[in-house]
């Protein structure tokens, strides 16, 4: 009789070298190990890690709290038969250039957070845009999705796409360390990986800020 499979475990990293959810323990122990103070824990569903997350270490009666703080605001995308409902949506952010800086994907269909990851210091709206792209196809790959598009509002972000490789000018510092080793390895994935997912840009002008947008312009 062979043994009986393992639940499937999410992973929050609070405190570590990228804070955010992972589904595996081995891309988990990466942010982890090493960092002083590193803070994370396991959840049985996806949808428990990104509220854990979303609401910090703290009282998990804080969750529901900030889960209304960042609920996306409601467009009714379906009015617009352009959109591909079926599609994730992702974007980026930093306060200054460079600076704190985050991306996270977002289900076009639902407003659902997907996956958020940062601030990491010393970043770019560009490497942030570039990582949530590869982020976002990583990510449906190994759900088993090759064929779900994915939104980003940055031709830069999708030029660096096309060429396989960011372009960014910011040199690693003993701040921006972590982050630059998250780009080393999304450099590395897309040097040997062929993205699936059809990329579409986000006709902001036409259709609003993109439903993964930070919503922090103005």
């Amino acid at each position: 009789m062979s043994a009986p499979s393992k639940a499937r475990r999410y992973y929050v990293v609070w405190e570590g070298h990228a804070p955010g959810v992972y589904d595996t323990w081995e891309e988990c122990e990466e942010q982890v190990k090493g960092y002083p103070g590193a803070r994370y824990k396991a959840y049985p569903s996806a949808d428990d890690a990104v509220a854990a997350f979303r609401s910090g270490p703290g009282s998990d009666l804080d969750i529901f709290r900030t889960i209304a703080e960042h609920r996306s605001r409601h467009v009714n995308y379906e009015a617009i038969p352009e959109i591909r409902l079926d599609a994730l949506a992702v974007d980026g952010a930093c306060s200054r250039n460079p600076g704190p800086m985050e991306y996270r994907g977002v289900w076009v269909s639902s407003g659902q957070e997907l996956f958020r990851v940062g601030p990491l210091a010393e970043g770019t709206n560009n490497i942030g845009e570039y990582l949530a792209i590869i982020h976002a196809a990583a990510l449906l790959a190994r759900m088993g999705l090759p064929a779900v598009p994915i939104y980003s509002d940055s031709r830069t972000a999708q030029a660096w796409i096309r060429a396989r490789h960011s372009r960014t000018t910011v040199r690693r510092t003993p701040t921006n360390g972590p982050l630059m080793d998250i780009l080393d390895r999304a450099n590395a994935w897309i040097a040997s990986h062929t993205i699936t997912n059809p990329i579409l840009k986000w006709d902001t002008d036409n259709w609003g800020e993109i439903p993964a947008d930070f919503g922090r312009k103005g």
